[in-house]
């Protein structure tokens, strides 16, 4: 009796007591071990292609199953990759257990099978992203580095997102060790981070694009409408300062808020930005979401940011720079596109998702995602007013140049032309585009991202470098709706 007694305590002690300490472990490796011998539901996009799936592997092979990616890099920033000596990244991680069929809805329908003697109880997980789409994204970018993004502006639902340099999952999910093992030491090393999505996991100065936001804040705020004028000036000098703020590329520029959006003047978002103050442009950026992590369904989602606002106050020249987007202001390339999908949708920003759905085994949906309003930085009236100023963008605007739709279908569209260069250094910016379309009733908003590390992007503007891929990308979404 004692030694059974013995025994009881014993086997509760490790099992009951140290059960969380004993999974942790580095060198136990059996419950990875047991989900490597279970199957594990594929991973597909809205259209039904497969992006990640597990096949059986040959007789004597380590374990029954290995996890591969049809598609290659294509969707890599957004599966991941799930393996046994490097773990899980992405929807691999955050939809284990759905994908193995470990939730409590999927064990319970799957209580039949204890019966039948089927084990096998995987579930899938069915995207928002478009195949043709996300496609025709990563050839309208090409090898540039950057980043392009397509969403819906009513729902939030992303249809494309696309991010260069990228990487293949299968490298790492490779059952070789060594040859994993190379393949993620590649990637660590590799220029512009290719384990990290430029869309959502980076930020970068927006340049002028971040008028949109400056503008919204005005309108809402009463500082400006669409009759304030500008005079027309090659300078400004500021508070606080004798250095003076120009023009893209010194030229004088002025008019009325449709003249000065349209031709993407710099010096009259400082004054608007001086005009509403430090208090009331913080609030306001805060309003658009800036300085918080997206909302989005996949792990280590950036935070834009406005800067540091420690003694800006006494910092004014600053406050007035980052009114176009420039000093410290940086921005998440997906959530520029939320700022054009704003704007799109009457002032409401939807929460941003890639999951559409999860499946059992047989198809029956567990769960769909649900659109869900996650910040309403301006009101219906002034979303309207920045949807008109956007259209003069596109049509006698930086943007007129190469965004113009095929089939006469009308977009709207902020450039920018982000400079990171010092004055008297050599020219180097990134290129941003944002649009939606058509602007009349919005289906798609895009936001794309060219990053300043080649001669062609630092030589060139948002609008025409960044321009045609929005414009190739949107012919695209359209194209496939038809």
């Amino acid at each position: 009796m004692v030694c059974y007694v013995v025994l009881f305590v014993a086997l509760n002690y490790w099992q009951v007591g140290q059960e969380e300490e004993l999974t942790v472990r580095l060198d136990n490796t059996r419950a990875i071990r047991r989900e490597f011998e279970q199957p594990r539901g594929p991973i597909t996009t809205s259209d039904g292609v497969v992006a990640a799936e597990s096949i059986l592997n040959p007789e004597g092979s380590q374990f029954r199953f290995q996890r591969v990616y049809p598609t290659g890099e294509l969707y890599g920033h957004i599966t991941g990759y799930y393996t046994f000596a490097f773990g899980s990244t992405q929807l691999e991680r955050t939809e284990n257990d759905v994908l193995v069929g470990a939730t409590p809805e999927q064990q319970l329908r799957a209580l039949p099978g204890l019966v039948t003697g089927d084990t096998d109880v995987s579930g899938s997980i069915r995207l928002t992203l478009d195949h043709d789409l996300q496609e025709a994204a990563r050839a309208a970018l090409g090898e540039r580095p950057g980043s392009v993004a397509v969403i819906e502006p009513s729902t939030g639902a992303i249809k494309a997102m696309w991010s260069s340099p990228a990487y293949d999952p299968n490298a790492i999910a490779n059952p070789d060790f060594e040859d994993a093992q190379n393949a993620l030491t590649f990637l660590d090393a590799y220029p512009g981070d290719p384990l990290l999505a430029n869309t959502y996991q980076q930020r970068y100065m927006p340049g002028s694009t971040f008028k949109v936001l400056t503008t919204g804040i005005a309108l809402r705020d009463g500082v400006a409408n669409l009759q304030t004028a500008f005079p027309d000036e090659r300078e400004f000098v500021p508070p606080q300062t004798n250095d003076p703020i120009e023009n893209f590329q010194g030229t004088e520029c002025g008019g009325d808020l449709t003249e000065v959006f349209a031709r993407s003047c710099n010096i009259p978002f400082a004054k608007l930005a001086l005009e509403i103050g430090v208090e009331r442009m913080l609030t306001g950026v805060a309003d658009w979401g800036v300085g918080e992590p997206l909302p989005i369904d996949l792990p280590r989602a950036a935070a834009s940011t406005f800067g540091s606002s420690t003694d800006l106050a006494q910092q004014l020249p600053l406050l007035a720079i980052r009114g176009f987007g420039q000093n410290e202001v940086q921005m998440v390339p997906l959530h520029m596109a939320m700022v054009a999908a704003a704007v799109a949708n009457g002032g409401q920003m939807m929460r941003p998702y890639v999951v559409e759905g999860r499946l059992d085994r047989s198809g029956t949906l567990l769960d769909r995602t649900e659109p869900e309003v996650w910040k309403t930085p301006i009101s219906a009236d002034v979303a309207r007013t920045l949807n008109d100023l956007m259209q003069e963008v596109a049509s006698t605007g930086t943007a007129s140049c190469c965004i113009g739709l095929d089939n006469g279908i009308t977009v709207a569209a902020k450039t920018g032309t982000a400079q990171l260069n010092a004055r008297g250094e050599a020219e180097r910016s990134h290129a941003w585009i944002i649009a939606f379309a058509p602007a009349e009733d919005p289906q798609y908003a895009v936001a794309v991202t060219l990053l300043g590390t080649t001669d062609e992007i630092n030589a060139g503007t948002g609008g025409r470098l960044a321009g045609p891929i929005a414009k190739q990308v949107l012919d695209a979404a359209f194209a496939g709706a038809g």
